[in-house]
């Protein structure tokens, strides 16, 4: 069986806040991101690093996946932020402002330097235009292992905001930047996130964008409240139909008679043998969310 670890929907909550961090042990959200940097003021940044730290110390989160967003190291909170993530030991740290390998390869030498635990990934967050424009780069870092790079997570509202970019449903004017990074990441095998829809009382417009995110090739979307929670599981989850014909796909390709052919039709529709990993992976995909219950 695939090694799929679900990321559906990874949601952010702000380290401050100590009642979010404790209903955060409920939510059907299959990954925490627990936030020191932009969901903090800069008055509450060492309250939120002592709450975070010891909510991820104290555990009860179940199989949630837990990542800590520590501020970038140039900042006055950022060696602090990584020592006490180390020591707090999170599935993965994530990094803002990653716009070039150089802070992943001075990442990796703080983790060596630091001791740190060989568990803790770290997920880059990719939201500057030096970022997209460095993309292959900092996805061949993950070359080095070091770097312990797993994860590129779409920062849209930064990348908006240095831009100028103005975001519309459909985002247009973002789809070259999605499909850039998102290249990049599948060029290194790396996870990729989308980044979040800002109107959480606007359901329906958060399911289109999940949806469209989807399509589009991502793993999950990152998500700001609660309630985005299972559109983000529903819409990354394979439908039956899906599940249905990546099953037929693997079984029929694996009688004998089928060995050496190239291409099989199924019920009008050709299916080649680079079709049998993505049916695998569909499958997984299923199967790890039927596992999970959710």
């Amino acid at each position: 069986m695939i090694d799929l670890r679900l990321r559906r929907s990874v949601l952010y909550m702000p380290g401050s806040n100590l009642r979010a961090l404790e209903k955060a042990r409920s939510l059907a959200a299959d990954a925490l991101i627990l936030d020191l940097e932009d969901a903090v003021a800069p008055d509450a940044k060492d309250v939120a690093r002592e709450q975070v730290c010891a909510a991820v110390r104290q555990g009860g989160y179940g199989d949630r996946e837990l990542i800590i967003r520590v501020n970038a190291p140039q900042t006055p909170w950022g060696e602090a932020d990584l020592r006490a993530a180390i020591e707090a030991g999170p599935d993965a740290i994530l990094m803002p402002k990653v716009s070039s390998p150089a802070v992943l390869e001075n990442i990796a030498d703080r983790l060596e330097a630091l001791d740190a635990p060989p568990g803790i990934k770290i997920w880059a967050m990719i939201e500057t235009p030096a970022a997209i424009l460095n993309i292959q780069a900092i996805a061949a870092a993950r070359r080095n292992p070091g770097t312990r790079l797993a994860c590129f997570v779409l920062g849209t509202n930064d990348l908006a905001k240095d831009t100028w970019t103005q975001i519309v449903p459909g985002r247009a004017p973002m789809m070259p930047w999605l499909m850039t990074a998102l290249a990049g990441a599948r060029s290194e095998g790396l996870t990729i996130l989308d980044g979040v829809y800002n109107n959480f009382s606007d359901l329906d417009g958060c399911r289109e964008e999940c949806e469209q995110a989807r399509v589009l090739g991502f793993d999950g979307k990152t998500l700001i409240h609660p309630s985005q929670v299972a559109l983000a599981n529903a819409a990354f989850a394979p439908t039956e139909d899906e599940v249905r014909i990546a099953r037929t796909v693997i079984e029929i390709y694996e009688r004998p008679e089928n060995a050496k052919r190239g291409a099989i039709q199924i019920n009008g529709r050709m299916f080649e043998r680079q079709h049998i990993p993505m049916a695998r992976r569909s499958v997984a995909w299923a199967e790890a969310i039927a596992a999970k219950g959710q």
